[in-house]
């Protein structure tokens, strides 16, 4: 399957080219959208920012027609020379026209010519109707126009429009239509252990056209009791654990549909990979790897849900007890609060992690027993807390592509339950503190992420 052509753009973004481009006077207006580039093959053009062109600066602005002023575009010129980035010139149809006019046709073929001439290729056009709803076109040098398939703004809500004019009505939950929509998309599963393989079991089956399986990870005999797809076996040869998984989605999907990766999520190679999913799980159990999928969504806006679990003892007499058994699922919005921002990790906390790793005999005192805290436990029984963790992370993602609550799903940023307690606790985006971001919408510049390690390598590098 070939993944869709695609524009994306942050909902606060949508929001605010939106309340610009119908201001309620049922005329045309204009913006210009700054897009950095996803790494290839696929085509994924990321708004940064936009230039609202002044309704004033017109010289004309009718329902069905509208002039505008050049200085915008060259104003949006200086911008993007910076960065090499893309350019997306969008206006209203106030009629609620879901398609380019043939004026909209005669505008391109003359303007477009000057952004080649300013700038590097692919720049595009675009048109929004009073309902939100975009529909996107790319033109090469010569004016070849590529199709943008579908335009997404991941927000509280996972919004997608097509060009094709299917699932203009939003598909609802749990049904063969929803299913038909995601077999459009591909996943991401970064870890595909105890919680990532009970995700991606999922997903795969839910309909996902591609499903992105990273893990660095072998199979071991004693974790056979809680990834699925596992087997004594594989674990006896020592199978990446992605390459396991892989096989079993080809038995009941079909070639093409699994494509695995075994490496670390910290890796070039990895990274790459993921910025072509349009929506990734983080299955994992280390902070260092949260920061990374975290910088992966937030660089290549793509919404991010991150799962995990965690079972804390306490003393009783001279035994230990179980204190609590926990979940916690986060929804990450691009330009919304990120993991970091929500206390999941922080730079102390990365830094104690790498030093556990790398100068293990310095912190004897923290006992690392995975999933029991305090108890050195190899081949833990937790298969069931894994899937009642990871079928929430699922269902959180159907309720904000498919929204079937009676709240909002803004009310929804964070979940936590504790079976102890039988209790299950909720978190609006809103009760986060959000820091500016600097690597929101980064795209493929380099280095990938902001991170040096990470730079593309040298030509003498690749001999």
């Amino acid at each position: 399957m070939t993944s869709p052509t695609n524009l994306t753009l942050a909902a606060s973004l949508h929001e605010r080219v939106h309340r610009h481009l119908f201001p309620g006077d049922g005329l045309e207006a204009a913006a210009i959208l700054l897009c950095s580039r996803t790494p290839g093959p696929r085509i994924r053009l990321l708004a940064q920012d936009a230039v609202l062109v002044p309704h004033a600066a017109c010289t004309q602005r009718h329902a069905d027609y509208l002039v505008w002023p050049g200085m915008a575009i060259e104003d949006a010129i200086d911008r993007a020379e910076v960065n090499d980035l893309s350019l997306v010139l969008i206006h209203s149809h106030p009629g609620g026209l879901f398609g380019f006019s043939q004026h909209d046709d005669q505008s391109d073929h003359l303007t477009m010519p000057g952004l080649f001439q300013a700038l590097g290729p692919l720049h595009g056009t675009a048109v929004m109707t009073p309902d939100g709803a975009i529909l996107a076109r790319l033109y090469q040098a010569d004016l070849t126009q590529i199709p943008i398939d579908v335009v997404s703004v991941p927000g509280d809500d996972l919004k997608w429009w097509w060009a094709d004019g299917q699932f203009a009505k939003r598909p609802m939950a749990f049904t063969s239509h929803a299913r038909d929509e995601m077999a459009r998309l591909t996943a991401c599963v970064i870890g595909v252990s105890g919680t990532g393989s009970v995700v991606a079991e999922q997903i795969a089956r839910l309909g996902f056209g591609q499903v992105i399986l990273i893990d660095f990870d072998k199979l071991e005999e004693r974790n056979l009791n809680r990834i699925l797809n596992s087997t004594l076996q594989g674990a006896k040869s020592e199978q990446a654990k992605v390459e396991a998984f892989a096989e079993a989605v080809v038995r009941y999907r079909g070639d093409g549909v699994a494509i695995p990766l075994n490496a670390s999520i910290s890796s070039r190679e990895a990274v790459l990979l993921a910025s072509q999913a349009d929506v990734i799980f983080s299955c994992v159990d280390t902070l260092d790897a949260r920061h990374i999928a975290d910088l992966i969504a937030a660089s290549f806006l793509i919404p991010l849900f991150d799962v995990g679990v965690s079972i804390p003892t306490r003393k009783a007499g001279e035994s230990v007890a179980i204190a609590d058994v926990c979940g916690r699922i986060d929804y990450v919005q691009p330009g919304g609060a990120t993991l970091q921002d929500r206390g999941v990790y922080d730079p102390v906390s990365l830094r104690a992690e790498y030093l556990r790793r790398a100068a293990p005999n310095a912190h004897l005192e923290e006992i690392q027993a995975g999933y029991l805290k305090g108890v050195a436990e190899q081949a833990p029984a937790v298969i069931s807390l894994n899937m009642r963790a990871a079928s929430a992370c699922v269902i959180e993602f159907i309720a904000r592509a498919y929204p079937f609550r009676h709240s909002s799903n803004a009310e929804h940023a964070r979940t936590e339950f504790s079976l102890a307690a039988n209790d299950e606790d909720f978190t609006e985006e809103g009760s986060f503190k959000k820091l500016p971001n600097p690597n929101l919408g980064r795209g493929a510049m380099e280095p990938l992420l902001g991170l040096p390690s990470l730079r593309a390598p040298k030509a003498k590098d690749k001999q």
